[in-house]
Protein backbone atom coordinates (compact mmCIF):
# COMPACT_ATOMS: atom_id res chain seq x y z
CA UNK A 1 0.00 0.00 0.00
CA UNK A 2 1.44 3.32 -1.53
CA UNK A 3 1.70 6.11 1.10
CA UNK A 4 -1.59 8.22 -0.66
CA UNK A 5 -3.55 5.05 -0.20
CA UNK A 6 -2.09 4.79 3.89
CA UNK A 7 -3.33 8.50 4.10
CA UNK A 8 -6.63 7.99 1.74
CA UNK A 9 -7.45 4.87 4.01
CA UNK A 10 -6.68 6.95 7.15
CA UNK A 11 -8.93 9.54 6.60
CA UNK A 12 -11.11 7.33 5.68
CA UNK A 13 -11.23 5.33 9.19
CA UNK A 14 -11.19 9.02 11.22
CA UNK A 15 -14.37 9.73 9.98
CA UNK A 16 -15.89 6.59 10.14
CA UNK A 17 -14.57 6.68 13.81
CA UNK A 18 -16.00 10.01 14.05
CA UNK A 19 -19.51 8.42 13.45
CA UNK A 20 -19.69 5.44 15.54
CA UNK A 21 -17.30 7.75 18.63
CA UNK A 22 -20.22 10.54 18.53
CA UNK A 23 -22.64 8.80 18.33
CA UNK A 24 -23.90 8.68 21.73
CA UNK A 25 -22.86 12.21 22.41
CA UNK A 26 -24.01 14.07 18.71
CA UNK A 27 -27.61 14.52 17.61
CA UNK A 28 -28.41 12.25 14.74
CA UNK A 29 -30.86 14.24 12.81
CA UNK A 30 -32.26 11.50 10.18
CA UNK A 31 -31.30 7.57 9.11
CA UNK A 32 -33.11 5.64 6.25
CA UNK A 33 -32.45 2.26 5.40
CA UNK A 34 -33.93 0.47 2.45
CA UNK A 35 -33.37 -3.00 0.14
CA UNK A 36 -33.85 -2.93 -3.95
CA UNK A 37 -34.09 -5.36 -6.38
CA UNK A 38 -33.42 -4.14 -9.75
CA UNK A 39 -33.03 -6.40 -13.12
CA UNK A 40 -32.45 -5.56 -16.72
CA UNK A 41 -30.97 -7.38 -20.04
CA UNK A 42 -28.89 -4.31 -21.01
CA UNK A 43 -26.15 -3.91 -19.26
CA UNK A 44 -22.16 -3.69 -20.62
CA UNK A 45 -19.22 -5.19 -19.76
CA UNK A 46 -19.97 -9.02 -18.70
CA UNK A 47 -23.54 -10.62 -19.01
CA UNK A 48 -26.20 -8.00 -20.39
CA UNK A 49 -28.63 -9.81 -18.11
CA UNK A 50 -28.24 -9.54 -13.89
CA UNK A 51 -30.41 -9.00 -10.98
CA UNK A 52 -29.61 -6.88 -8.34
CA UNK A 53 -30.46 -7.07 -4.85
CA UNK A 54 -29.23 -3.90 -2.91
CA UNK A 55 -28.71 -2.92 0.80
CA UNK A 56 -28.58 0.92 1.64
CA UNK A 57 -28.36 2.94 4.27
CA UNK A 58 -27.74 6.63 4.94
CA UNK A 59 -27.79 9.15 8.20
CA UNK A 60 -27.28 12.53 9.13
CA UNK A 61 -25.76 13.80 12.16
CA UNK A 62 -24.64 17.54 13.87
CA UNK A 63 -21.10 15.97 12.76
CA UNK A 64 -22.05 15.14 9.32
CA UNK A 65 -23.86 12.27 7.05
CA UNK A 66 -23.12 8.54 6.15
CA UNK A 67 -23.76 6.26 3.42
CA UNK A 68 -23.20 2.88 2.59
CA UNK A 69 -24.77 0.12 0.21
CA UNK A 70 -24.08 -3.00 -0.97
CA UNK A 71 -24.60 -4.37 -4.36
CA UNK A 72 -25.19 -8.16 -5.04
CA UNK A 73 -25.43 -9.28 -8.44
CA UNK A 74 -26.10 -12.38 -10.04
CA UNK A 75 -25.57 -12.96 -13.89
CA UNK A 76 -27.55 -15.61 -15.71
CA UNK A 77 -25.01 -18.44 -15.62
CA UNK A 78 -25.04 -18.02 -11.64
CA UNK A 79 -21.97 -16.29 -11.40
CA UNK A 80 -22.46 -13.79 -8.43
CA UNK A 81 -20.41 -10.60 -6.94
CA UNK A 82 -20.37 -7.99 -4.23
CA UNK A 83 -19.89 -4.47 -4.90
CA UNK A 84 -20.07 -1.96 -1.58
CA UNK A 85 -19.39 1.93 -1.55
CA UNK A 86 -19.00 4.16 2.43
CA UNK A 87 -19.01 7.24 2.12
CA UNK A 88 -18.67 9.44 5.19
CA UNK A 89 -18.34 13.01 5.50
CA UNK A 90 -17.41 14.87 8.67
CA UNK A 91 -19.08 18.50 8.62
CA UNK A 92 -16.26 21.06 8.40
CA UNK A 93 -18.87 23.84 10.22
CA UNK A 94 -19.30 20.53 13.25
CA UNK A 95 -15.34 20.69 13.67
CA UNK A 96 -14.44 24.16 13.74
CA UNK A 97 -17.43 25.41 15.55
CA UNK A 98 -18.14 28.08 12.78
CA UNK A 99 -21.46 28.29 10.83
CA UNK A 100 -19.55 27.65 7.26
CA UNK A 101 -23.56 28.25 5.39
CA UNK A 102 -23.31 30.57 2.57
CA UNK A 103 -25.34 31.20 -0.63
CA UNK A 104 -26.87 27.65 -1.03
CA UNK A 105 -24.59 26.07 0.36
CA UNK A 106 -25.42 25.01 3.94
CA UNK A 107 -22.17 23.13 5.34
CA UNK A 108 -18.93 22.00 3.97
CA UNK A 109 -17.47 18.49 4.77
CA UNK A 110 -14.21 16.40 4.62
CA UNK A 111 -15.63 13.89 1.77
CA UNK A 112 -14.09 10.32 1.59
CA UNK A 113 -15.51 6.74 0.20
CA UNK A 114 -13.73 3.37 0.08
CA UNK A 115 -14.95 1.44 -2.84
CA UNK A 116 -14.55 -2.15 -2.04
CA UNK A 117 -15.06 -4.59 -5.29
CA UNK A 118 -14.48 -8.71 -5.48
CA UNK A 119 -10.42 -7.86 -5.75
CA UNK A 120 -10.12 -4.29 -5.33
CA UNK A 121 -10.18 -1.41 -2.86
CA UNK A 122 -10.29 2.21 -3.90
CA UNK A 123 -10.05 5.08 -1.47
CA UNK A 124 -11.02 8.55 -2.15
CA UNK A 125 -10.69 11.82 -0.42
CA UNK A 126 -11.83 15.29 -0.84
CA UNK A 127 -13.99 17.82 -0.19
CA UNK A 128 -17.71 18.19 -0.33
CA UNK A 129 -20.79 20.25 0.57
CA UNK A 130 -24.72 20.54 1.19
CA UNK A 131 -26.82 22.68 -1.20
CA UNK A 132 -29.90 24.14 -0.89
CA UNK A 133 -31.80 24.03 -3.70
CA UNK A 134 -35.81 24.69 -3.82
CA UNK A 135 -37.87 22.35 -4.64
CA UNK A 136 -35.17 19.40 -3.80
CA UNK A 137 -34.93 16.93 -0.75
CA UNK A 138 -31.33 16.90 -0.85
CA UNK A 139 -28.52 18.20 -3.56
CA UNK A 140 -24.91 17.31 -2.72
CA UNK A 141 -21.79 17.99 -4.47
CA UNK A 142 -18.19 16.37 -3.39
CA UNK A 143 -14.89 16.70 -5.66
CA UNK A 144 -12.11 13.84 -4.84
CA UNK A 145 -8.56 12.70 -5.47
CA UNK A 146 -9.00 9.00 -6.08
CA UNK A 147 -6.22 6.08 -5.15
CA UNK A 148 -7.24 3.10 -7.10
CA UNK A 149 -5.95 -0.28 -6.85
CA UNK A 150 -6.24 -1.49 -10.02
CA UNK A 151 -5.65 1.36 -12.70
CA UNK A 152 -3.81 5.02 -12.10
CA UNK A 153 -5.24 7.61 -10.05
CA UNK A 154 -7.83 10.30 -10.96
CA UNK A 155 -10.27 12.91 -10.01
CA UNK A 156 -13.69 12.52 -9.71
CA UNK A 157 -17.04 14.56 -9.08
CA UNK A 158 -20.10 13.14 -8.02
CA UNK A 159 -23.49 15.18 -7.48
CA UNK A 160 -26.20 13.52 -5.38
CA UNK A 161 -29.97 14.56 -5.35
CA UNK A 162 -33.68 14.14 -4.45
CA UNK A 163 -36.89 15.43 -5.59
CA UNK A 164 -40.19 14.67 -4.64
CA UNK A 165 -43.10 15.49 -6.15
CA UNK A 166 -47.03 14.25 -6.41
CA UNK A 167 -49.45 14.50 -9.64
CA UNK A 168 -52.77 14.03 -7.50
CA UNK A 169 -52.78 12.05 -4.61
CA UNK A 170 -50.02 9.57 -6.02
CA UNK A 171 -46.22 10.02 -4.58
CA UNK A 172 -42.88 10.12 -6.80
CA UNK A 173 -39.13 10.06 -6.11
CA UNK A 174 -36.84 11.38 -8.25
CA UNK A 175 -32.66 10.71 -7.20
CA UNK A 176 -29.95 9.97 -8.54
CA UNK A 177 -26.41 10.53 -9.06
CA UNK A 178 -23.47 11.60 -11.41
CA UNK A 179 -20.01 10.31 -11.46
CA UNK A 180 -17.98 12.17 -14.04
CA UNK A 181 -13.89 10.92 -13.21
CA UNK A 182 -10.46 12.45 -15.50
CA UNK A 183 -8.78 10.20 -17.88
CA UNK A 184 -5.22 8.09 -17.25
CA UNK A 185 -2.80 6.55 -18.83
CA UNK A 186 -4.62 2.96 -18.32
CA UNK A 187 -8.34 4.04 -18.21
CA UNK A 188 -10.78 6.86 -20.43
CA UNK A 189 -12.73 9.54 -18.68
CA UNK A 190 -16.06 8.15 -17.62
CA UNK A 191 -19.60 9.81 -16.99
CA UNK A 192 -22.18 8.03 -15.32
CA UNK A 193 -25.61 9.42 -15.12
CA UNK A 194 -28.36 7.06 -12.92
CA UNK A 195 -31.59 8.17 -11.99
CA UNK A 196 -34.16 6.63 -10.63
CA UNK A 197 -38.09 7.53 -11.07
CA UNK A 198 -40.41 5.74 -8.45
CA UNK A 199 -44.04 5.30 -7.42
CA UNK A 200 -44.86 4.92 -3.83
CA UNK A 201 -47.11 2.06 -3.99
CA UNK A 202 -46.94 2.01 0.05
CA UNK A 203 -49.33 4.98 0.09
CA UNK A 204 -51.86 2.44 -1.42
CA UNK A 205 -51.55 0.01 1.50
CA UNK A 206 -51.12 3.11 3.79
CA UNK A 207 -47.86 1.78 4.94
CA UNK A 208 -45.90 3.94 7.11
CA UNK A 209 -42.29 4.21 5.04
CA UNK A 210 -42.31 4.07 1.09
CA UNK A 211 -42.62 1.15 -0.83
CA UNK A 212 -41.35 2.12 -4.39
CA UNK A 213 -42.10 0.79 -7.85
CA UNK A 214 -40.34 2.06 -10.56
CA UNK A 215 -37.67 2.56 -12.94
CA UNK A 216 -33.53 3.28 -12.92
CA UNK A 217 -32.24 4.46 -16.18
CA UNK A 218 -28.19 4.54 -16.85
CA UNK A 219 -25.98 6.60 -19.14
CA UNK A 220 -22.70 5.73 -19.05
CA UNK A 221 -20.30 6.69 -20.87
CA UNK A 222 -16.74 4.59 -20.77
CA UNK A 223 -18.25 2.12 -18.12
CA UNK A 224 -15.51 1.17 -16.11
CA UNK A 225 -12.96 3.68 -17.86
CA UNK A 226 -12.87 1.44 -20.99
CA UNK A 227 -13.17 3.67 -24.21
CA UNK A 228 -16.18 3.36 -26.21
CA UNK A 229 -18.12 1.38 -23.94
CA UNK A 230 -21.20 2.94 -23.45
CA UNK A 231 -23.98 1.69 -21.33
CA UNK A 232 -27.73 2.93 -22.12
CA UNK A 233 -29.90 0.40 -20.07
CA UNK A 234 -33.17 0.62 -18.08
CA UNK A 235 -33.82 -1.12 -15.02
CA UNK A 236 -36.92 -2.34 -13.13
CA UNK A 237 -36.94 -1.89 -9.72
CA UNK A 238 -39.04 -2.45 -6.23
CA UNK A 239 -37.63 -0.34 -3.11
CA UNK A 240 -38.72 -0.97 0.50
CA UNK A 241 -37.72 1.47 3.08
CA UNK A 242 -37.90 0.76 6.58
Amino acid sequence: MNNFNKRALALVSVCASMAFSTMASAEQQWSDFSLSYLTSDQYEVGDSSRQFLTVEHASGHTWGDTFFFLDRSKYDDGTLENYAEFSPRLSLGYVTGNDLSFGIISDVYVATTWEMGESFDNYLVGLGVSLNIPGFNYFTANVYQANNQLSDNDQMLTLTWGKGFKLGSAEFLYDGFIDWSTSSDTQASEMNFTSQLKYNLGKVFDTKAPVYVGIEYAYWNNKFGIAGVDERSVSLLAKWHF
